[in-house]
């Protein structure tokens, strides 16, 4: 079902990519990840122009997913939206909303998953958007860059490689806010027991 959806977008060269990766952010199963790569294998010439449409088409993806969580909430997301991926988002967004946007940027989990999720739980659209945006550049741009320098000899290292490295970040990304959040919350307790020994 990927090679054929792929196949249809790629039909269209930079239009496909814009529309696959609009619906990508909203409710499209297939991520616009394998279409991204597969364009740029044939036009590596081409690749900064397919992220930068990529990346601005999820960018306009993205309120609409935050619209439809908004408006149709819990029902809508269990019906389009399936797996265990709901239950794992979802337990990142009780914690922190903008951790779980800027980790799910380079997940393996949809990022649709999110915009829903945002809208769902009333999550702060601007800051829904202006985490999307660091994100998913970096996504849409790391595929765009290796493609453009090294053109399709590097097909391997994105297909294979790639994710696995996306999802150090993530992991990284998750250590540095846990150690922060921690960091915070030891300083609140010590400055809240300072203020009860002077009062």
């Amino acid at each position: 079902m990927v090679d054929a959806v792929v196949d249809f977008f790629e039909e269209f060269g930079l239009i496909g990519m814009f529309i696959h990766s609009f619906v990508d952010a909203i409710f499209f199963p297939i991520p616009a990840f394998f279409l991204q790569v597969s364009l740029s294998i044939i036009h590596p010439s081409q690749a900064l122009w397919l992220a930068t449409v990529g990346y601005i088409a999820c960018l306009l993806g993205t309120p609409v997913g935050y619209l439809i969580g908004r408006l149709l909430g819990d029902k809508v997301m269990h019906k389009v939206l399936k797996g265990k991926s709901i239950h794992a988002a979802s337990n990142m967004f009780k914690r922190n909303g903008e951790a779980a946007i800027l980790i799910g940027s380079f997940t393996p989990i949809p990022f649709k998953i999110f915009t829903i999720l945002a809208g769902c739980f009333k999550f702060s659209i601007w800051k829904l958007i202006g985490y999307a945006a660091l994100g998913r550049a970096v996504k849409f741009y790391a595929v765009g860059v290796i493609f453009y320098y090294f053109g399709r000899s590097s097909e391997n290292f994105v297909t294979s490689y790639l994710s696995i490295i996306f999802g150090i970040i993530a992991v990284i990304l998750f250590l540095v806010y846990y150690i922060r959040r921690k960091i915070r919350k030891k300083q609140h307790q010590t400055i809240k027991g300072e203020t009860e020994i002077t009062s």
